[in-house]
């Protein structure tokens, strides 16, 4: 059973998500049976690569509210990842361009390591305030997934992947998806946002109970 998730990389619930996905997949009877497909997802494709500013006070003026509004998200956002066991600092968090580490991640499901590639990178987002548009952190980072240096370089260098991007973002539009995470499992059952373990685990279980009799 083949799991799409689509989801940015500089996007928090979608780490929560992430991490509310992994423990249903755990406790679910046929996760042996389970593919799973990071599809890429740009919340903003017209970021720059950096943004000057404290997260709180990006997220007010993003979502037009006051800077207690802005406060009072980050402080729900710290709740839930604590929650779901994810160290986020929030005060470091950096903001940024996510095009070129979704094309890293093609190459990463070209090799058999996304899910390590996207954990990778979530972590140095969420943890560690690394700049997910800067080249040589994404060379590291991508290195540390055990993908090869001159492959990651060349990407990096030229505009491979870009059509993966761009088509994982087109798929996301015919399929209405307008927001993230949002899981398809089977190509037919939406998960959206970060929903607990528990339901996620109930869909899995639902999906794999209704699938059409294979041929």
């Amino acid at each position: 059973m083949k799991v799409d998730i689509w989801s940015d990389l500089v996007c928090p619930w979608c780490a929560i998500g992430k991490a509310h996905f992994g423990a249903a997949l755990q406790r679910f009877e046929h996760a042996d049976q389970v593919e799973v497909v990071w599809r890429s997802f740009e919340l903003d494709p017209g970021a720059p690569l950096s943004r000057v500013g404290a997260y709180d006070a990006l997220l007010a003026a993003k979502y037009g509210t006051s800077p207690a509004g802005g406060k009072a998200m980050v402080g729900r956002l710290s709740a839930a990842a604590e929650l779901a066991g994810i160290d986020a600092r929030f005060d470091l968090v950096r903001p940024t361009n996510t095009f070129d580490a979704h094309r890293l991640l093609h190459l990463a499901k070209d090799h058999g390591r996304q899910e390590a590639l996207n954990s990778r990178l979530m972590t140095a987002y969420l943890a560690e305030g690394l700049l997910l548009s800067d080249h040589a952190v994404l060379e590291q980072l991508a290195v540390e997934a055990a993908l090869p240096a001159d492959e990651v370089r060349a990407v990096l260098a030229g505009s491979t992947y870009a059509d993966r991007v761009r088509d994982d973002a087109a798929e996301a539009g015919r399929r209405e998806v307008t927001s993230v995470p949002t899981f398809l499992v089977d190509g037919r059952l939406v998960i959206p946002g970060a929903q607990s373990p528990d339901s996620i685990l109930a869909s899995l279980r639902r999906a794999w109970d209704t699938r059409p009799a294979r041929a």
